[in-house]
């Protein structure tokens, strides 16, 4: 028997390690295997599982340390049991969507299983000590959508170890000696965002340690399809290091050779940890026992051949006959762990499934109680009865059967007058109540650090404060910011040597340092990502997207990945990153810099700040650094040479999120609109106010948060019509706002016209002065649609113009 084993000087394979490493890849397996029953026998939605990818697995779980971070897929189960995140009992919780964290602590039901994280904020919304767990962001099932943040926690190591004025952020960093293990499926490697990290990562030269999991297909699709040279290792061939010229570190070794597995990610993290090298490790001959997931059988696209082969060398099998050889253990203390894994997997489930149900079937059995009284009282009773007994038929009931059931019977009761339906309907609200916490919190924060309960801090001027370009205002602020807060960092294309394309932080790097205010390549999807893994470990990223159209190439990991981060961990995790750019009245096809529709769309979780100069983006800046929630700040664009007081108090600004500002009070229209839109609206008003009509304009300045307070419908009430101007294409943020204030705040009830909305042309704008005329909201557009609004209330006074 060999004891004592030892493959690199610092790893040793002993009996114990050993044995201990055969009982979780068998105990794994058996919770796939389950996993599919479950799924096929109805308990579950849908199933996807780690299974053939255990004993790799278990060599990366080796060379995991606290501090370290995984940021993976959903398929990486046998990582995290292995280091102690997850039980087999919360696996199948989340198997079963149980909706809550005491259950399934990783997303609280949201996700669907494989979808694995680790509790970072307290129960306050605080952060925890990073630095004693075995950090997991929550994976995403979006092809590649795990890996450009990986860039950014990777990135972050690298601050912490050279930059000495953050050790005071203990609790996020051991001197910069964490590393990242990105993992990824093979075929997910033909996407951009994993290219372009790759790429990243050698650029930068920070701890990433990626593994590539390769059974050879990407569903259907073998992998002749999907990669040069069927092999990515030799496709980034590239980008290894060589003693002259930096670059990635690239392995490649057998998913079933469990010394050679152990022996490379020792190696690798070695690498990645002591010299801040990225590293591939490119992960071959992988098999996938029970196909892709439980929507089909993979014997429909792989040849018995194949089949054959990947039975032959399933990882754990080989596994088992490696022990054997090497005389670890007997064939009978192997029996018997595997009779141990089987039965351990079974009891977690049942746990999980009995803790599920014990909640669900006491509702159900109350619900059943409640529409029998009911249909004993009613006139409706034979109906009701009949939803009693359809809700009995039902298999394995849920929360919405029931509830769909007490609404019908409601329907059915509606000129009832009874004290069971009043009954029914406070179970209803209750009911309703309950379900809206458990699937509809944490959106957005609402820890004490909530950047909503902010105290606002006004601009104060004195009889000297100059009057300055923008771009002068927004320097000014940003080098007070540095210099106050040591975990600020700016990243972008342009920001650092020329201090971004319009100057605003022009100088600051030579006083800063590159550290603090880094240039980019151009890569969009990477610079986001690369934020997002700085928020994620407690440093306050500013990173740059140049021009706000090209938030199109990060539209994918902003909102799979940022914007429902603190949703989809129901609280546990949370990246307050700011996003910033510039945008509004711009010309050209490319560059009209107002895609706000898509982002109120596609961006629900962050907050979305439309200042109308540099001042107020100063303010919005300071209250969104003080809050933890994530947000996208899109300066105007056309303001940096324009005039501005330089406010004394430039560092201290806070203005609040949410509180729309009247520009101009006026009696007869009330406008609303945003960002460069205010200039071109308030010019308008001005030239109105010579024909006799009093516009009110107001600035909504964030749109999400929208107008908090419903303060918009107090203008409405005084001024009875209403236009929403936006530059947007119809029906995106001019009918968002028409939408929040109409609908919402109720504001029809005070209306003597039809609300209007003014937007661009329903096409991108063309390049040129008259392109933008024709096709974006002008000056004479806004007085033209309000004195239509004006002649249809008093032809008389206001006769047709045209």
């Amino acid at each position: 028997m060999i004891e004592n084993d030892s493959l690199t000087g610092s790893s040793v394979l002993s009996k114990e390690s050993v044995t201990n490493d055969y009982r979780i890849a068998c105990e794994s397996r058996q919770v796939s295997l389950l996993g599919r029953k479950d799924t096929m026998g109805g308990r579950s939605k849908f199933g996807i599982f780690g299974d053939g990818k255990e004993v790799a697995q278990i060599a990366l779980a080796r060379a995991y340390r606290q501090g370290d971070f995984r940021s993976g897929y959903y398929r990486d189960q046998t990582i995290e049991a292995a280091v102690g995140n997850i039980s087999w009992q919360s696996f199948f919780a989340q198997m079963y969507a149980h909706a809550d964290i005491q259950h399934e602590p990783s997303t609280g039901g949201r996700s669907m299983n494989g979808h694995f994280s680790t509790r970072w904020l307290d129960e306050n919304g605080q952060w925890l000590d990073q630095t004693k767990l075995y950090n997991s962001v929550c994976d995403i099932s979006s092809t590649a959508g795990q890996i450009p943040r990986s860039v950014g926690l990777a990135y972050a190591s690298k601050l912490y170890r050279e930059n000495k004025d953050l050790q005071y952020l203990s609790n996020f960093s051991r001197n910069g000696n964490e590393i990242v293990f990105a993992t990824i499926g093979d075929a997910s490697t033909s996407q951009g965002m994993f290219l372009e990290a790759m790429n990243a990562a050698g650029v930068l030269q920070i701890p990433l340690l990626t593994s590539v999991w390769d059974d050879g297909y990407g569903i259907s699709v073998p992998i002749e399809y999907q990669t040069t040279k069927g092999s990515i290792s030799k496709a980034l061939a590239g980008l290894q290091r060589n003693e002259d010229e930096p670059g990635l570190e690239i392995f490649t070794v057998s998913g079933w050779d469990y010394p050679a597995l152990v022996e490379t990610y020792q190696r690798a993290a070695e690498l990645c940890r002591e010299q801040q090298i990225p590293v591939l490790v490119h992960v071959t001959e992988l098999t996938q026992p029970q196909g892709h997931s439980t929507s089909g059988s993979h014997e429909r696209y792989k040849s018995r051949q194949r089949l054959n082969w990947e039975a032959d060398h399933d990882c754990n099998k080989r596994f088992r006959e490696w022990i054997l050889q090497n005389g670890y253990c007997t064939e009978e203390e192997l029996e018997q762990i595997e009779a141990e894994a089987k039965e351990t997997a079974n009891q977690s489930r049942n746990k999980a499934w009995q803790a599920y149900r014990k909640e669900l079937d006491k509702e159900y059995l109350a619900t059943i109680e409640l529409l029998q009284n009911a249909s004993k009282e009613s006139n409706a009773g034979n109906e009701i009865s009949q939803l009693v007994l359809e809700l009995s038929k039902t298999y394995l009931p849920t929360r919405k059967d029931m509830v769909s059931s007490v609404r019908k019977a409601l329907r059915l009761m509606s000129n009832d007058n009874s004290s069971v339906k009043i009954q029914l309907q406070a179970s209803l609200r209750k009911s309703l109540k309950d379900n809206s916490d458990r699937f509809s919190t944490y959106l957005y924060s609402d820890s004490p650090e909530s950047p909503l309960f902010v105290e606002p801090v006004f601009p104060v001027y004195s009889d000297t404060s100059p009057v300055v370009d923008g771009r002068e205002v927004i320097r000014s602020y940003f080098n007070a910011l540095f210099e106050n807060n040591a975990s600020v960092v700016a990243i972008g294309e342009d920001v650092g040597m020329i201090g971004d394309v319009n100057q605003g932080m022009a100088g600051l790097q030579e006083k800063f340092g590159p550290l603090r205010i880094t240039d980019t390549g151009i890569r969009e999807t990477t610079i986001i990502g690369q934020g997002i893994g700085m928020a994620m470990r407690g440093l306050r990223p500013i990173v740059e997207i140049q021009y706000f159209d090209y938030i199109y190439y990060a539209l994918a990991t902003l909102t799979d990945d940022l914007a429902s981060l603190r949703y989809r961990t129901a609280g546990g995790q949370k990246a307050p990153l700011i996003i910033r750019t510039r945008g509004h009245r711009l010309e050209g096809i490319w560059h009209s810099g107002s895609p706000m529709g898509t982002i109120l769309s596609s961006l629900r979780g962050l907050h979305v700040i439309v200042p109308r100069n540099f001042t107020q983006a100063s303010g919005f800046y300071n209250t969104l650094l003080k809050g933890d929630d994530p947000a996208l700040v899109v300066e105007p664009l056309n303001s940096y040479r324009q005039k501005e007081t330089l406010p004394d108090n430039i560092g201290e600004i806070c203005l609040p999120l949410g509180v729309p500002e009247i520009l101009k009070e006026g009696k007869d229209i009330t406008i609303v609109t945003y960002g460069s839109m205010c200039r071109i609206v308030m010019e308008a008003a001005s030239q109105l106010s010579k024909m006799g009509i009093d516009a009110e304009v107001i600035d909504v300045q964030t749109l999400l948060p929208f107008d908090i307070n419903n303060s918009i419908v107090d203008s409405i009430k005084k001024t009875n019509r209403v236009i929403f101007a936006d530059e947007d294409m119809p029906g995106s943020a001019s009918a968002y706002m028409m939408q929040q204030v109409v609908e919402k705040q109720n504001a029809y009830r005070w209306l003597d016209s039809a609300p209007v909305t003014i937007s661009a042309k329903d096409h991108r704008p063309p390049y040129g002065s008259d392109g933008d005329y024709f096709t974006k909201p002008n000056t004479d557009d806004i007085m033209d649609t309000v004195y239509k609004m004006m002649h249809e209330s008093d032809p008389q006074l206001f006769p047709e113009l045209y």
